[in-house]
């Protein structure tokens, strides 16, 4: 399988576990949404945000690999975080909004902007910090989608704490039934 094809499955597992978390955030209140849990980025609002605070900060990175990548040169409209446990959206509806425009604009990406060739080369950008790096682009992409599968996982541990069930959180759900193909 090509980097563009693994990425597309991993873009749509990212998009159906977002909304399963989304849906089971929209269940409690305002309140339970920014009560420390003791998590790393203290409640589930803080989570949901670092996801969005690291989304953003890689794909502006991206945005530079290509001058097709188009639709990520555009993110740099929404709000740009100045540290990795900025909270940028304070109420969940606001956070679904960007989240849901971040899902779609990753989708987009690379269903018609990126090029397999683009995964074999390398990308020198500056972290956070302002440490400069280069690193083969494919391994960026992937460790976004690791970091994301990383803090979901902590949010279903919180929503499991709470009792509340989000459902199968499995990647094996989106790849494709060898068996079942026409």
């Amino acid at each position: 399988m090509q980097h563009i094809e693994h990425f597309k499955l991993m873009a749509l597992y990212n998009q159906r576990m977002n909304n399963q978390l989304i849906q089971a955030a929209q269940s409690l209140t305002h309140e339970q949404l920014i009560e420390d849990k003791g998590a790393f980025f203290s409640s589930i609002l803080g989570t949901f945000n670092h996801l969005i605070v690291g989304d953003l900060l890689w794909l502006l990175r991206f945005s530079k690999h290509s001058n097709c990548y188009q639709s990520l040169f555009k993110l740099g409209e929404l709000p740009y975080p100045t540290s990795l446990d900025e909270i940028l959206f304070n109420k969940l509806e606001e956070l679904v909004s960007v989240r849901q425009i971040l899902d779609q604009t990753i989708l987009q990406w690379l269903e018609i902007e990126a090029q397999e060739c683009d995964f074999h080369k390398a990308l020198s950008y500056s972290n956070s910090l302002g440490e400069k790096s280069t690193r083969e682009f494919s391994e960026l992409v992937s460790h976004m989608f690791n970091h994301q599968s990383h803090h979901r996982g902590q949010l279903s541990t919180l929503f499991n704490q709470l009792g509340i069930d989000i459902g199968s959180t499995d990647f094996l759900l989106d790849i494709p039934d060898l068996n079942q193909q026409p």
